[in-house]
């Protein structure tokens, strides 16, 4: 698909990822439909989206809301004509031992990050049927494939992810609609505000786990998955090593990871209290309605490196010690 030109839905457009990513279409000259909670971050960020000569249209829009988002996808085909592509980036997490989470966070979590992903499917793919092409872009996460400790509603909602754009590709392959495509978008840890505003019940403070890549990294992925559609992209070279070490060695890759989280996603000295963060109303704080959450910086990333590298090595020989 040529880029320019095309409209984009995307969501979760207001901070992080979703914010780059709205930005980086626009740099490209798509026209694009920017979908969020927050109102006065979505107003600025399509300023910044216009700076580059493409309209772009703000839509105040819960996607656990399946009428609003509904609305969503006919405002853009009223102001726009059609959609060429639909990305759902809109997620929140809740942090803490499943025993220690409230269930209506649980339950919050899921319906954010798998029905909010239905809803826009649906949404998008009805128009798209009609024009007869389009590109669904489902953004999940390394942790969909390798789920980590602390976050199970988080990690199986980006599973359940990935077997949404597999159902649907099979769908659309049986139908015949070849020219309809369905990707999974796979991140690793990027530096954005999602930490700062997610649901907390660990008592540590919640942090990127390391290596920690820029926002825009993860945007031009996204785009070039739209210009070239693929079923899988991964996007950060640390998580395509840890699916390679999955699939290889799959018990050694998930104790690495448990220790990677314990070591480096939770921290060990700063505590956090108990809060339901994002999860049920958009942060006031403008500070974090940014494309990054502040955690980044050549010598940081690099420290944090550096002690994930040594997170993984003790998770080896904790593996090791195990089997002995």
């Amino acid at each position: 698909m040529r880029v320019k030109g095309c409209v984009v839905v995307v969501t979760g457009a207001s901070s992080g990822i979703g914010r780059a990513t709205a930005l980086r279409f626009a740099r490209e000259g798509a026209d694009v439909v920017l979908a969020a909670r927050r109102g006065q971050a979505l107003e600025t960020v399509a300023e910044q989206c216009r700076r580059h000569g493409v309209r772009a249209l703000p839509v105040v829009t819960d996607v656990t809301d399946a009428a609003a988002v509904d609305r969503l996808a006919q405002q853009a085909v009223t102001s726009f004509g059609r959609i060429d592509a639909w990305v759902n980036i809109a997620s929140v997490t809740v942090f803490g031992p499943l025993l220690a989470t409230p269930m209506e966070d649980v339950r919050r979590v899921v319906d954010v990050n798998v029905m909010g992903y239905v809803h826009g499917a649906r949404a998008a793919l009805e128009h798209m049927r009609r024009q007869g092409s389009g590109v669904l872009v489902n953004v999940s996460s390394v942790v969909g494939e390798i789920p980590q400790p602390y976050t199970p509603a988080y990690s199986m909602a980006k599973a359940a992810v990935r077997a949404l754009s597999v159902s649907l590709r099979s769908e659309l392959w049986l139908d015949g609609a070849r020219d309809i495509h369905v990707v999974t978008v796979l991140p690793a840890t990027y530096d954005t505000p999602f930490f700062q505003q997610a649901a907390n019940y660990s008592g540590r403070r919640a942090q990127p786990i390391p290596p920690l890549y820029a926002p825009p990294r993860a945007a031009r992925g996204i785009v070039g998955a739209v210009r070239r559609p693929r079923r899988e992209v991964t996007v950060g070279a640390g998580g395509r090593l840890m699916r390679a070490q999955h699939r290889v060695a799959p018990a050694l890759t998930e104790t690495m990871m448990a220790v990677l989280v314990d070591r480096t996603h939770l921290s060990r000295t700063h505590s956090a209290p108990p809060t339901s963060g994002n999860l049920y109303e958009p942060s006031s704080d403008e500070r974090l309605a940014q494309v990054t959450g502040g955690w980044g910086g050549r010598r940081r990333t690099a420290v944090r490196t550096l002690a994930g590298a040594g997170a993984l090595v003790g998770g080896g020989l904790a593996l090791r010690r195990l089997r002995r």
